[in-house]
């Protein structure tokens, strides 16, 4: 797999929900600010939960903006079979629960999922329990975390 593209194609997805976030947060501002939302007695709280909701939604397109500036970060670096798994390695792992899957290591955007030339890949972050597991493993290592036996079968 080619890691310029896996970048790309993950800085996408991220650029995708940074904007998702923005069109829902300009949404529940519209919302918050019509004069439909205006309360007509004390019991009417449509208002009061559309402000709340758009605070929401900003601090969710803060959150996307700053998971894209530090995905953005990272250097892309091929990692081969003898590298121990730190930041930007995409990691290919069996488990004794489930069959094997592609973690990439990232410094943000934990638990973002996408498809590249036909492979489910999940971003994980090292303050994950799993990320922190695997940082500084090698290829044929095994882990135990909360209860499941992972195996690093590839680094990329």
């Amino acid at each position: 797999m080619d890691k310029i593209s896996l970048h790309k194609a993950i800085s996408t997805a991220l650029q995708i929900l940074s904007q998702n976030a923005i069109n829902a947060a300009n949404q529940a501002h519209d919302t918050a600010t019509n004069k439909e939302s205006v309360a007509e007695n004390k019991y009417d709280t449509f208002g009061l939960e559309a402000s709340y909701l758009a605070h929401g939604q900003a601090k969710r397109v803060e959150e996307c903006r700053h998971d894209l500036e530090l995905f953005s970060a990272i250097n892309v670096t091929d990692f081969n079979q003898q590298d121990a798994i730190n930041l930007g390695a995409l990691v290919q792992v069996d488990s004794d629960k489930c069959s094997k899957q592609y973690l990439f290591l990232s410094p943000s955007a934990g638990g973002v999922g996408l498809r590249v030339d036909n492979r489910e890949i999940t971003l994980i972050t090292p303050s994950s329990p799993l990320g922190k597991a695997l940082l500084g493993c090698y290829v044929g290592d095994e882990i135990l975390v909360q209860g499941t036996c992972y195996e690093v079968i590839s680094v990329i």
